[in-house]
């Protein structure tokens, strides 16, 4: 409500402004006479002004252009989600939240309000996480448990902030942000016991990496996070010791910690070295760059704007017909296009589309978006069913083989015929069986093992066929990785990891 004020300040001052110059020159471009077709479609009220618009000066309608040319300026930057994760208490939030406080998109006052809360529940230090945590159970426990969303830009890109919860009771919800993050930023405490404790064996800094490695976050940033604290003090020490128990550990992962790494030391509450570079008399050992300028530097290659569209749902609301959210794996969409939801083939057409609270006209790979829809009702969506091209529509199965790398079964488990868990596949969530294994691939050559496989243990590399209850819609990873790759759970536990390769 606050911003919408100010904005509508700003609009009448740069109307009286707009109108001044007009008297002075006295001429008006014809084009600037066409009212924004977009702008009107969102809200009645402006219908109803639209007709007036003609009566009034031609500023008006100059302000509707320039509106547009922002937007469209804010559409060439490249757009990125990134997911905060790392072991509860490492400080994602906090970091978040200072993140947008220094990108100006919370105001001093709402700060000093967070402050005042954190202070009344004696957490004076959770301040920060408030931006991000913004629900009661949140802030009283001071644990994340659903994925907080919010959005900040640098100079040549677009951030959405995926804050995922740190908790293992909170895993599945930390792999729906993790599934549609392009970079994650793992945040690790240097405080003394506190970096031990998430990364031992059970901590969550272990299985986050690994479950990012899957879900398709390729660049990661490791961000030592808590410098300032007194048991650590930037010290050089610490932070070097931090970084040489990572960097196997990544490897070991999956990561090319040359290409694909990169380490950095800040403070999440103070604030240092996010925004701009450390001061040489704080630390005088660091030299490299700031969390945005890490951020800004990082190369991701996206999707291909003309392959067939993907955007898988995560989420389904009512708002003046059905609305869906997602992030666009592949391909275009447009204003007006006829797709697919799939696994039901329902035929739906595009009424609207928004990327934040901008509506644009056509979104393309990497995109959050929501999208209004017609010819669907919103209880015949569930979260894991596919938008898609209508001319080259997604598969649906109920069996697939893939490759699978077990990492840890339970309490010494087997891994044959019959193991049951859950499947986690971009936004699909389903029980899921294995009914046969094909062949055991030997981890040095990747060459599969001539022996007939009955079972295997930690560690295994198995190629297998998977079954699961209802149709479900995946491609081979080959085709589309992001809707390919997929973790195993049971119990909690993330048990292995895998990619399809037949469907």
């Amino acid at each position: 409500m606050f911003v919408w004020m100010v904005d509508l300040e700003e609009d009448i001052r740069s109307l009286q402004l707009d109108s001044a110059a007009e008297d002075i020159n006295g001429v008006v471009n014809p084009e600037d006479e066409k009212p924004d077709v977009d702008k009107m479609d969102e809200d009645p009220k402006q219908e109803v002004q639209a007709q007036s618009v003609e009566a009034e000066p031609k500023a008006k309608v100059k302000e509707i252009l320039s509106v547009q040319d922002e937007e469209d300026e804010q559409m060439k930057k490249r757009h990125l989600n990134v997911v905060f994760i790392g072991h509860v208490d490492a400080g994602k939030s906090t970091t978040g939240g200072q993140i947008l406080f220094l990108s100006g998109q919370v105001d001093d006052r709402t700060i000093q309000k967070y402050e005042k809360e954190a202070k009344d529940k004696s957490r004076e230090s959770w301040y920060m996480a408030y931006i991000m945590d913004t629900n009661e159970e949140e802030r009283v426990k001071g644990k994340t448990v659903e994925v907080g969303r919010a959005h900040f830009e640098t100079d040549t890109t677009r951030f959405t902030i995926l804050d995922a919860p740190g908790h293992k009771s909170y895993v599945p919800n930390m792999i729906s942000g993790a599934s549609q993050a392009d970079i994650g930023v793992l945040v690790i405490s240097a405080r003394k016991g506190e970096f031990e404790t998430g990364y031992e064996r059970g901590g969550q800094t272990r299985e986050h990496v690994q479950l990012a490695k899957t879900l398709g976050v390729t660049k990661l940033l490791v961000v030592v996070n808590k410098m300032d604290d007194p048991t650590v003090n930037w010290s050089k020490e610490r932070y070097d010791e931090i970084e040489s128990k990572m960097i196997p550990f990544l490897k070991q992962s999956g990561y090319n910690v040359k290409k694909d790494v990169s380490f950095l030391p800040i403070s999440g509450l103070m604030g240092l070295n996010i925004k701009t570079r450390l001061d040489k008399s704080l630390c005088s050992w660091w030299d490299g760059p700031c969390l945005f300028e890490s951020l800004d530097s990082i190369e991701v290659p996206m999707g291909d704007p003309k392959s067939p569209f993907r955007m898988p749902i995560i989420d389904k609301f009512k708002d003046m017909g059905t609305v869906v959210m997602g992030k666009v794996e592949s391909g275009t969409i447009r204003d007006g296009d006829s797709l697919l939801i799939m696994p039901n083939k329902d035929h739906v057409k595009v009424v609207a589309i928004y990327i934040d609270e901008n509506r644009v006209t056509l979104a393309g790979p990497g995109e959050n978006l929501r999208v209004r829809l017609s010819g669907v009702e919103e209880e015949d969506i569930l979260s894991g069913f596919v938008l898609s091209s209508a001319a080259n529509p997604i598969s649906t199965v109920t069996e697939f083989v893939a490759q699978l790398q077990i990492l840890e079964l339970l309490d010494n488990a087997i891994f044959t015929a019959g193991y049951k868990a859950v499947l986690h596949v971009h936004s699909v969530v389903e029980e899921c069986e294995i009914v046969e294994l094909l062949q055991q691939i030997d981890p040095k050559t990747r060459k599969p093992i001539k022996k007939k496989v009955l079972f295997v243990k930690n560690g295994a590399i198995v190629l297998c066929r998977v079954q699961v209850n209802n149709v479900i819609c995946v491609e081979k990873f080959s085709d589309f990785p992001q809707l390919g790759r997929f973790t195993l759970r049971t119990e909690g536990k993330t048990v292995a990891v895998g990619k399809i390769t037949a469907l």
